[in-house]
């Protein structure tokens, strides 16, 4: 029988060699760690297993040694309609588009914790950060002319290696080193670079997957102000990341797409012995990076410094959820998000690709205890669909699009305590 303390080893192995992709919260996974996304994505004020580095590495003081894995069946349903485009003669885009040619995808987890004495904390969360992924076997682009199948597809994996240190019983600090490896494929959109659009027009569509790595720091402080209140707060940085050189035609800053600084405060109330009600509120900073957040309509070639982005806005994640211990060996989780909208109406037509418009979501899990040492959990979430509509351009033929988007998933985890 493989040792608990083998899987660090085993696991990361496996994730590094398995995709990832996610779309609730804009493109950010809405939690990370099984338990955590059963109670909507909390954990700022409420760590509860290996990961909680992952949202507050202060987080790691006070949930024990400890070893956790997990894996997530994500299944987003997404796609876009097209009315009342003209184009040249008398081509036009409209039609109703599928992007489910890709349908399910796998998100494995780790989570590690080591006491190394009575104040220090050391450990590492291993899973994906976030993700996009459409894939359209009806290019919509194609009265256009645009050969093939189209789509993009993101994959985002953190490594977070962590340190908290207690400073008395009550209240920690906590620091996690973000290693973050990106990868990135486009097809079927070439159209957009003709006609001096792109400033390397040949590294803009159908160039395979590119990677990039890079780095950034998370803070956080966890705390007790009463042995019923808790509260927490967390920041990470931007995670600066290398380019994406077969994009570079395609993204501003010639192919970057650095990973957006975000941060939240959180709070976990014990109501009675049985119940825990909690809260976070996060902001993401989409728009600060110019690939994601410049409008499509800058007035600048593609890849350009100032390139065209997709237009997203810096987003607000609201999250409400509650513990229940049903009893000593039984605990049920729930909880409700919502995040506000980051793609704004006339910025649909190249967001067909990137659809990440879902703002409300429901979550159920729960932990079952086996024995002394270990749990086995498991989530459910639902993001509802939602639909988000604006006019084309009259350069491309004027009109409407609307794209929607709605997700599933299922997680299941099982974690050793020492």
């Amino acid at each position: 029988m493989i040792s608990p303390k083998a899987f660090p080893s085993i696991l990361l192995f496996g994730l590094l060699a398995t995709e990832t992709a996610s779309a609730t919260n804009g493109y950010f996974s809405h939690g990370y760690g099984v338990k955590s996304q059963g109670i909507a994505g909390i954990g700022i004020a409420l760590p509860q297993d290996g990961l909680a580095a992952a949202t507050n590495p202060a987080g790691t003081a006070f949930v024990g040694e400890r070893a956790d894995i997990g894996v997530t069946l994500f299944q987003p349903k997404r796609g876009a309609e097209i009315d009342g485009n003209a184009g040249p003669g008398g081509s036009s885009l409209n039609g109703s588009y599928d992007g489910n040619d890709t349908r399910n995808f796998l998100i494995p987890e780790l989570g590690y914790v080591k006491q190394l004495n009575s104040q220090w904390a050391a450990g590492v969360a291993v899973y994906g950060n976030g993700g996009m992924n459409t894939d359209y076997a009806r290019n919509p682009w194609g009265g256009f002319g645009a050969t093939g199948a189209a789509g993009v597809n993101l994959e985002q994996l953190f490594i977070s290696p962590s340190l908290a240190y207690k400073v008395n019983d009550d209240h920690a600090l906590g620091l996690a080193v973000n290693l973050a490896y990106q990868r990135f494929a486009a097809k079927g959109i070439e159209l957009f670079a003709g006609n001096g659009a792109s400033e390397s027009p040949g590294n803009f569509s159908n160039q395979g997957s590119d990677s990039a790595i890079g780095w950034g720091l998370r803070i956080g402080y966890a705390g007790r102000l009463t042995p019923e209140l808790s509260i927490g707060a967390t920041y990470a940085t931007r995670t600066k990341t290398g380019k994406f050189d077969k994009y570079k035609g395609l993204f501003a800053e010639q192919g970057g797409f650095d990973v957006p600084a975000n941060y939240g405060v959180g709070i976990a109330w014990q109501a009675t012995n049985a119940l825990t009600l909690a809260a976070d509120v996060q902001r993401i900073e989409f728009g600060s990076v110019k690939s994601v957040g410049n409008s499509l309509f800058t007035g600048t070639q593609f890849g350009s410094s100032n390139g065209p982005g997709f237009g997203w806005r810096n987003v607000s994640v609201v999250k409400i959820g509650a513990s229940y211990d049903a009893s000593p060996e039984l605990t049920l989780r729930g909880g409700y998000s919502h995040v506000t909208q980051p793609i704004p109406g006339d910025e649909v037509l190249l967001n067909i690709l990137a659809p990440g418009v879902v703002q409300d979501h429901v979550t159920l899990g729960a932990t079952w205890k086996q024995g002394k040492h270990g749990e086995l959990s498991f989530h459910y979430s639902h993001a509802f669909r939602k639909t988000v509509g604006g006019p084309i351009p009259i350069n491309y033929g004027g009109g409407v699009a609307n794209l929607h988007l709605s997700e599933n998933s299922l997680g299941l985890g099982y974690g050793w305590k020492y």
